[in-house]
Formats: structure tokens, C-alpha cells, sequence
């Protein structure tokens, strides 16, 4: 067990290339944070209620297919990053749930874009959503261009920024990756008819006018973060355009994306429905979730 305000990061393993990946890409996150890395394996074991020696033999069984998976990704970590502490994690239940649980008082919690054995789905359907949305840490997929292709390590990062107060944990989580990654940040706002003030107002919209407004309103965001961050280049994109769409192309480039959980404007209920799988499936970078921290 780790000590209770032991920072680690945390990474979800399950015997797919994308989870070595995906910790890989955790070590090098947490070698920069001076913290160690958490490898963590659940599992699930069919029809819990029933007991006996077939039950305990397939509880062997998984444990030791655990321990394989953990090994795989170990010795992948070790290849790129020899002398990281490196610690795992072996437990029965509900992958979710077992990685909500380590990820109280974690940096981050990481995860590849598809999976098999235990977390087989996970990123498919709610349960995706319930990671992000409930962990207490930011969590990042960790995508390629292809599913199982390494992730990108040249390009800016890239935040989707709606202008409300809750969205700045996910600038100045942004702001930190593209500063210690040594790269520019860009920022994306976008805007369109169905997002002015909640009304549709095709008839009044003066498109210069209207991203004038809104780059305005961004800069005011911006003004601490420039100030707290004065060596890193910030570019500020507004974008008359769906904020998915806008995200993906700009993450074409990039090499890190990051979202808030929630937000207004462009960017509502992003993380709640099909739009947020949408990113998480389709982006060809890494994509981190930020959670408010004044969320419970």
C-alpha cells in the first residue's frame, strides 16, 4: 500500500501494445514529476459468489496472467527509463472502480486507447466516461495514429478552453505539459451559431465582431497563465466550428490534447455523450481529461 500523500502515476495495464505504450508514455510523465510510476492490473472473476477449488484455480490463473502483463510493461518501462521506481499493483474487482480508487492523491492516471483482458471496453462505452469524469486526478488515453502505434513527441500541446472559471485546472494543467515538454501551447476556442448566448442568432452574426469578442474574453483567461509561465509561447485559435472537429485537426500536429471535464460555450457537455468518445477515439495524440478541482 502506498503512503496516503505519496504522489504517483498511475498506469492501467492490461496485456495489450497500446497499455505498454500508454506506460511508457506514464514513466516518462512521471520521471519528469521526480515521482514514481504505479503499474496497476484488475481483474474480475466470473460468478464471485460461487467458491471452491475452481474458483480459487481461477483466481491463480488471472493472477498469474496479471503478473505476466505487469512484467511485459515493466520490462517495456525499463527499456526507455532503467532507473524509475517502478511499483505494481495486482487487484481483484472492477477495473473502473480499482483505478478511481488509486488514482485519489495520484498526479495522473493514464490508460491506452483500447484494451483487452480486464479493461477490455473500456474505453468504448460509459465507463470511459465514468473515469473521466469522476477520477481524482487527470486522466490521460494515450493514442497513436493507429491504435497500437506509438504516441507522437514533437508538436505543441494543444487545450480546448470555453472561457468559464471551472476551466482553468485544464489551462494550467496545459500550461505545465508544454512547459516541461519545452513547447509552444495552443490554445482553441471555438464558436458557433448555437452557442451565442444559448440562442440560435444566424440573422444578427457578424463574424469578425463575434471572434473579436471571443478572443478578448480568452486573453482575459490567459492574462495569470502568461503571467505565471513567462518563457512559454502561447498561440490563441478561435474557431468558428463544432469543438470536436476543431480539436481533432489541431491535434493532428500535436502531441498532447487537453480538455476540461466540463464546460459552457463550445465545449458543453463534451465529456458527457458521444462527442467525448468521439475525441477519445478518433484523436491521433494522447488526450488528457481535467477535472475541476472544486468538482467532488
Amino acid at each position: 500500500m502506498r503512503a496516503p500523500d505519496e504522489r504517483v502515476v498511475v498506469a492501467g495495464i492490461d496485456g495489450s501494445e497500446s497499455a505498454r505504450n500508454a506506460a511508457v508514455w506514464a514513466a516518462g510523465e512521471a520521471h519528469h514529476r521526480g515521482a514514481p510510476l504505479r503499474l496497476v492490473q484488475a481483474y474480475l472473476i466470473p460468478s464471485p459468489g460461487i467458491t471452491g477449488p475452481f474458483v480459487a484455480g481461477v483466481r491463480t490463473g488471472f493472477q498469474g496472467q496479471a503478473e505476466t502483463w505487469l512484467d511485459e510493461a515493466e520490462a517495456a518501462v525499463r527499456r526507455q527509463w532503467p532507473a524509475l521506481r517502478v511499483r505494481r499493483v495486482v487487484a481483484e474487482g472492477n477495473p473502473v472502480a480499482v483505478l478511481l480508487r488509486e488514482s485519489r492523491g495520484a498526479e495522473l492516471a493514464v490508460l491506452g486507447s483500447r484494451g483487452l483482458g480486464g479493461f477490455t471496453g473500456l474505453l468504448v462505452g460509459s465507463t470511459a466516461v465514468a473515469l473521466a469524469a469522476h477520477a481524482l486526478c487527470p486522466v490521460v488515453v494515450v493514442r497513436g495514429r493507429m491504435p497500437d502505434d506509438v504516441p507522437p513527441a514533437a508538436g505543441p500541446v494543444v487545450v480546448g478552453l470555453d472561457g468559464a472559471a471551472d476551466s482553468d485546472d485544464a489551462l494550467g494543467f496545459a500550461c505545465a505539459e508544454a512547459a516541461a515538454r519545452k513547447t509552444s501551447l495552443t490554445v482553441v476556442h471555438t464558436w458557433n451559431e448555437l452557442t451565442l448566448d444559448g440562442s440560435l442568432r444566424a440573422m444578427e452574426i457578424v463574424p469578425d465582431e463575434i471572434e473579436a469578442g471571443e478572443r478578448c474574453r480568452i486573453e482575459g483567461q490567459l492574462a495569470l497563465w502568461r503571467e505565471k509561465f513567462p518563457d512559454l509561447r502561447i498561440d490563441v485559435e478561435i474557431v468558428r466550428g463544432r469543438p470536436v472537429r476543431t480539436l481533432l485537426e489541431y491535434g493532428e500536429d500535436a502531441q498532447l490534447v487537453v480538455v476540461g471535464s466540463r464546460g459552457r460555450g463550445g465545449f458543453t457537455g463534451m465529456l458527457l455523450g458521444s462527442t467525448s468518445q468521439a475525441l477519445l477515439a478518433h484523436s491521433t495524440c494522447p488526450v488528457a481529461v481535467v477535472r475541476p478541482r472544486s468538482l467532488p
